[in-house]
């Protein structure tokens, strides 16, 4: 599984122009299921989201994670992470899970996302989403988590 995390003053994700999901200051998270991904996969990326440490502490280095400083999270679905680029000009979508397999996962992961986190907003899978963000730094990571 794949998490693009965006370090945010915040963000939000509408649908039809309508706002479904909004934090203040936290994480903006593109989440993408890949062929092979189970709930496992889902489980260990999460607990490294959550402990990742890229909010500043008082000495102004990147200590503290989401987790720490009670930040929002915003869960965006996102299958265009696992694209594969590496010829032609247009992507192929092969690696990413199919989508059932995409939805289990992704309501898996906010599920245990919302059971060990105060505050979770989120996107709707396969809608065709807005996402307003204000990237804070710009700090962002790409995580990835590959079945074994």
């Amino acid at each position: 599984m794949i998490a693009l995390l965006q370090r945010v003053t915040g963000a939000s994700v509408a649908v039809d122009g309508v706002t479904i999901g909004a934090i203040d200051a936290g994480l903006m998270v593109l989440v993408c299921a890949e062929r092979g991904d189970t709930e496992k996969e889902a489980d260990t990326l999460l607990a490294r989201l959550l402990g990742y440490r890229v909010f500043s502490d008082a000495a102004g280095k990147m200590n503290r994670s989401v987790a720490d400083m009670a930040g929002g999270l915003l869960l965006v679905p996102q299958f265009t992470l696992a694209a594969d680029t590496r010829s032609g000009t247009r992507p192929s979508f092969t690696p990413a899970a199919a989508p059932a397999d995409g939805l289990r996962l992704f309501d898996h992961f906010v599920a245990q996302a919302r059971l060990k986190h105060p505050v979770v907003e989120t996107g709707r899978f396969g809608a065709d989403m807005q996402v307003t963000l204000t990237n804070d730094g710009p700090v962002t990571f790409w995580l990835q988590v590959h079945p074994k």
